[in-house]
This record gives C-alpha cells, structure tokens and sequence, in this order.
C-alpha cells in the first residue's frame, strides 16, 4: 500500500528534482528531440509504471516534449522515470510545466454545478470539483461566495505554476499589463489583475 505524503516530503526527496507538485499532482516536463524519441520514452514510463501504479500516470506525448503526471506523490516512480530520461539523454525543463483551473464563483454550488458538469461532459470528484475524464481540459472549480459581486467577474482561471517560478510568472504578467490585486495568502496564492480587472490566480503547493 502506497504511503500518503506531503507536497512538502515529496520534494524534500532526493532524486526528484525533475519534478514539482501542482495542487494533487506531481508532474514533470522532458524536452525531446523528435517524435520519435519522445515516443520511446514513453514506451519506457509505460515499462517502468507496470501493473496498478499505471492508474497514477498521465503522459501527454507531444513533438517538442513529454509531460508527466502523477495522480499519487510516488518518490520512488518519479525518480525511476527521470533515471529514464536520463538515459536516454532527456533533459527535463521544470520552468514548462503547470496545470490549470477554472473556478467559478456561486451563491450555492451545488445549485450550478449539475450544469457545468453537463455542459462540459465531466466527471464529478469532489462536491465542488469536476475533472475531464480524458484528462485533457482543465479542472472545473466551484468556490462559495456570500453575495453576488456585479463589478468582478464570477469565473476565473486558476493557474498552478512550480513554487520556484510564481514570481517569474507574476513579474511576467505585471510587465504584461496586469496589476496585483492581493498577495494576502501568498505564497499560496495571488489574485492579480488585467488592465480591465478580470482576474485570476497563481497559486504554488507552498502553505497547503
């Protein structure tokens, strides 16, 4: 039986430096040279991730690269796949790699989330969450609130990027027009802004 860990654990780990943890997920992103060579490593993950460890992996194969994602902090898989990758002469690039959600703000959740869940085609995980069951789209979020807010959009895209380059990414997007709007539960998240106050949040493993 797989032992439960913290993000924090996971990455105080030796031999997972390839990786970072994004909200439930651990992932990874490997640059390759061809199709072809991303396609034999992925032959070799799909080795490696043998018998019931499979239902943990998601691999999204693509001509410039390979992501990898783990549904369980599994140090010993994620340091067998980099040991892979290295092998084979795979240089992993932690800077590409982020996983994404749209959150919506609601009165009663569980009012409009029968909607999205039909409109999307998802499936429900949690009582305010619905997951692509393709694993391809985005997470679909839904958070409380206690008033309706006219003057501020109700959705808004959650943008989980590695703790070591938040501040690249909002230095990046403050340069791009944006403001920040709160750093108050930084570094777990920061609300920032575009220049007509739709917004959206960069948010780390750090603090959960």
């Amino acid at each position: 039986m797989m032992v439960r860990i913290t993000a924090g654990q996971f990455h105080a780990a030796d031999g997972v430096e390839d990786w970072r943890c994004l909200y439930h997920v651990v992932s990874a992103y490997f640059r390759t040279g061809s199709l072809a060579e991303g396609i034999a490593f992925v032959d070799e993950i799909g080795r490696l991730a043998g018998g019931a460890e499979q239902q943990y992996v998601n691999v999204d194969l693509r001509h410039a690269g390979v992501t990898v994602s783990l549904s369980s902090r599994d140090v010993t898989l994620a340091r067998r796949i980099s040991a892979a990758a290295r092998d084979l002469g795979i240089p992993a690039d932690p800077t590409a790699v982020q996983l994404v959600n749209v959150t919506l703000d609601a009165l009663v959740g569980a009012d409009v989330l029968p909607f999205w869940r039909a409109l999307l085609g998802y499936r429900q995980i949690d009582d305010d969450y619905l997951a692509d069951p393709a694993r391809r789209g985005p997470g679909f979020g839904v958070q409380p609130m206690d008033a309706p807010r006219p003057q501020r959009n109700r959705m808004h895209l959650d943008v989980a990027v590695p703790h070591d380059q938040a501040e690249v990414r909002i230095a990046a997007a403050l340069a791009a027009g944006g403001r920040l709007v709160s750093d108050a539960h930084a570094p777990k998240w920061w609300v920032l802004a575009d220049a007509e106050g739709n917004e959206a949040c960069v948010a780390t493993w750090l603090g959960r």
